[in-house]
């Protein structure tokens, strides 16, 4: 137990460290094949839903930062690919196609100085339309909680590639890498702009206690506030305490045609990476587009088994008259 509350402790301490010195730090990142690599710091989610009611004009937007030893200079290519997904209740997840395809390629001219840091930065707009044409489909075979599973590959000029399948958990999830290279973009069926913001009591109703630290509950069972998430108009995000306050992190949700999913998103703290919390979506919870009084979440905790704590979560939200 000593030994995860110090693990704990050193990741915090040594993520405000980097934070600090954020445009001096070097590309040094833990890749399971390279000692030195590269990665695409996401800096703005500009777009990542495509409108169930306005597929014509909806799109997939982001703004990215190369990161790596010559501030971005040895990118050579970055490749979007995507996939169709949707969840067959009682089946499981169905892919169209089952490897995703590419859908557009980035070089390097596409990256240019900013002045706002030292590195290389590129933005893309990718139309609903050119990602349904990619996986083969046409916007008739769509439905409301459909997912397009956007995967970034980012080539360099040494022949190496970095993507979801040699990035770690602490360069994907950790506020301050931000680099997934995998962006979830859902077909969602938005909310009123005033639904489910404002002041709500949170208490959690499933999941135990903190397994660290002694809690009575893994998160802080207070009053917090939701607010819309900028560029999404079904995501709402709050503020939470977790393990007794040991990390406060933003907490984001989002109001799928129905049910209520919870984005991958990193606790700010871990064993060996980062631990994630993120929806099981066999078992998500359902909301009341009429009713925003009582609102309940359903995911899981260390979802990725880093610090061996894995277990389902339920939250519930209750509105402050």
């Amino acid at each position: 137990m000593k030994i995860i509350k110090y693990s704990f402790g050193l990741l915090v301490g040594t993520l405000v460290m980097l934070s600090s010195c954020r445009d001096f730090v070097e590309p040094n990142i833990p890749y399971s094949e390279f000692d030195t690599g590269a990665y695409l710091r996401t800096i703005d989610r500009t777009s990542t839903t495509f409108n169930f009611f306005d597929l014509t004009n909806s799109n997939f937007a982001l703004t990215l930062e190369a990161v790596d030893i010559e501030d971005g200079g040895t990118v050579e290519t970055v490749e979007i690919r995507v996939r169709h997904r949707r969840l067959i209740p009682g089946v499981g997840l169905e892919f169209t196609p089952q490897e995703d395809v590419l859908v557009r390629t980035l070089e390097a001219s596409d990256f240019a100085p900013n002045s706002e840091s030292r590195f290389l930065r590129a933005s893309f707009d990718i139309p609903a339309s050119e990602a349904v044409e990619a996986v083969g489909l046409t916007f008739d075979e769509l439905e409301g909680g459909d997912v397009f599973e956007f995967r970034l590959v980012l080539n360099d000029r040494f022949g190496r590639s970095f993507s979801t399948n040699n990035v770690t958990t602490n360069v994907a999830g950790a506020p301050f890498y931000d680099s997934p290279f995998q962006y979830n973009v859902s077909v969602v069926c938005p909310v009123g702009d005033d639904y489910a913001v404002g002041e709500y009591e949170l208490t959690q109703t499933q999941g135990g206690a903190d397994p660290f630290f002694g809690n009575p509950t893994r998160f802080v069972e207070e009053t917090v506030t939701l607010e819309p998430v900028s560029g999404n108009a079904t995501r709402r995000s709050f503020t939470v305490n977790y393990l007794g306050g040991f990390t406060t992190r933003t907490f984001t949700i989002e109001f799928s045609c129905g049910n209520i999913v919870k984005p991958e998103e990193g606790a700010g703290a871990g064993c060996t990476d980062t631990i994630l919390w993120e929806s099981d979506n066999s078992d998500l919870a359902t909301y009341d587009i009429s009713d925003d009084s009582v609102i309940t979440i359903k995911f899981i905790d260390d979802v990725t088994g880093d610090c061996g704590v894995t277990s389902p979560v339920e939250l519930t939200l209750t509105k402050v008259d």
